[in-house]
């Protein structure tokens, strides 16, 4: 199998990675083999009726939440019930449209804002709180998704405009104890999906208008080495992502119909078709970890199956404490 593609950039004190196209071709050797092909009838249809959602969560114990993109409402599941977690009115200041969310260790829920232009972070009765709301006076343009590191830094995208030629995305990351917001990656086109690799040495980011998947290195004193072009998905836009403990990453490809799987080498190997042609996130959760939620944007809906191999804690959440 042929080794990652990789760009050097001149490294400035804030990473900006001006990024090239390449042709899926040139990624896998011709000989690979075929990709598993799984069929959407494993899925087991949990919500419905919903507003293009987004951002599963798992908390920990036993609920997952998620966004309705363009609702009012952020929802939870729990023992196969469907109930609010929190609503807005017309009038309302608590929060806009929320995207990607995640739990912290304490068992706050962050969220992208959207609507706002901003990170925000509720607690467990749905108290909010303003975590960020812009950088150099300036709110965030669409805050899509976001990843704790291991020591509790937040890591998020901000897309701007969908265009390949002219790439204006930004990753931020905020300081734990500081909150202090700096860029750590510049002029990517669409950022969308983040995580951390489990091992803590990669960080993944989806970059949607080139359709496909970077990564970057960690380096020992906190910064991002050059970009690697870790996998690309033609045909839809890498959205979601998130890995099991075995290393694989698992690609929600929104437009493709497909939960991609790719292993540590970069290699497709199981193709899951989806119930519609818009899958936008995944999660796992379950008591062994060994539940994969998708939301999915063609049915307005989140569908779960088992998976063999269980998913990877996320860094700095419930499942990880000190």
């Amino acid at each position: 199998m042929k080794p990652l593609l990789k760009h050097r950039w001149k490294m400035l004190p804030i990473f900006t990675a001006f990024l090239i196209g390449i042709t899926a071709s040139s990624l896998f050797a011709q000989d690979a083999p075929a990709p598993e092909l799984v069929s959407s009838a494993i899925w087991e249809k949990v919500a419905d009726g919903l507003d293009f959602p987004e951002g599963p969560a798992w908390n920990g114990q036993g609920s997952v939440y998620f966004s309705n993109a363009y609702g009012d409402w952020i929802g939870r599941i729990a023992s196969a019930q469907v109930d609010t977690f929190l609503s807005r009115t017309p009038d309302s200041t608590v929060f806009s449209k929320t995207n990607g969310l995640t739990f912290d260790r304490n068992g706050n829920l962050f969220a992208c804002d959207f609507g706002k232009g901003a990170i925000l972070k509720f607690n467990n009765s749905g108290e909010v709180k303003e975590y960020a709301t812009g950088y150099k006076g300036k709110p965030f343009n669409r805050p899509n998704d976001l990843a704790f590191d291991p020591e509790g830094n937040l890591y998020f995208t901000d897309p701007h405009n969908y265009d390949p030629e002219h790439p204006d995305g930004i990753v931020y990351k905020i300081f734990r104890y500081t909150k202090e917001v700096v860029p750590v990656i510049e002029n990517i086109a669409f950022p969308n999906g983040i995580a951390f690799s489990p091992n803590a040495k990669y960080l993944y980011v989806c970059e949607s208008a080139r359709h496909r998947v970077d990564r970057f290195a960690l380096k020992e004193n906190g910064t991002l080495d050059s970009l690697e072009v870790f996998a690309e998905l033609p045909g839809g836009d890498p959205d979601g992502i998130a890995f099991d403990q075995d290393g694989n990453l698992y690609v929600a490809h929104f437009g493709g119909g497909t939960v991609a799987v790719f292993n540590p080498e970069g290699a497709l190997i199981k193709k899951i078709l989806t119930p519609g042609k818009k899958p936008s996130n995944l999660e796992f959760g379950g008591p062994e970890m060994k539940t994969l939620y998708l939301t999915e944007d063609e049915t307005n809906a989140i569908y779960t199956f088992h998976v063999d191999t269980p998913g990877s804690p996320l860094f700095y959440s419930p499942q990880t404490p000190d």
